[in-house]
């Protein structure tokens, strides 16, 4: 992909980080150009890295989910117990696990609201519910799929068994 295109296309991967405003022509020229840059060198860095997810508009929905899976066994130790306390139907550590995940962020498949559950990952040495979740689509204790974020919902990986 040219650098170009990668920068003219930054600003769609990143609208979901707090207080993104785009990298838009109303910027004054250099700051647009600076926004569009750092945001092609983030783009660039997760492409050669060769971590991360792949993202793509498509028929699934805006910024459909259509990368790297993780096998159950690569959840850490807390991960698998979320997963475990899901197909049990709980019960939860925090009142927000089991509640209703809006997919703002459109990286999951699209799907009607209500579809998505969140979960919270305990993070060692943490008392707040830090950053790590599990997200599951369908029902609740029979989830469709269910999709891993270390990240707050910056990326997703699909749970697969």
């Amino acid at each position: 992909m040219k650098v170009s295109s990668l920068m003219n296309s930054a600003g769609q991967v990143f609208p979901h980080q707090p207080g993104y405003r785009g990298c838009s022509s109303s910027h004054a020229a250099g700051k647009a150009l600076v926004c569009r840059a750092v945001a092609a060198m983030l783009v660039w860095g997760a492409v050669a890295s060769g971590a991360g997810i792949v993202l793509a508009k498509g028929p699934a929905g805006e910024g459909a989910l259509v990368g790297k899976t993780m096998a159950l066994a690569e959840l850490p130790k807390e991960g698998r117990q979320t997963y475990a306390l899901i197909a049990q139907g709980g019960p939860f550590p925090f009142d927000k696990d089991g509640t209703v995940f809006g997919n703002r962020e459109r990286l999951l498949p699209r799907q009607k609201n209500g579809y998505y559950l969140e979960y919270t990952v305990k993070t060692p040495g943490m008392r707040s519910r830090g950053a790590k979740r599990i997200v599951c689509g369908g029902q609740a204790r029979q989830p469709d799929a269910c999709y891993y974020t270390a990240d707050h919902y910056a990326s997703f990986r699909q749970i697969v068994n």
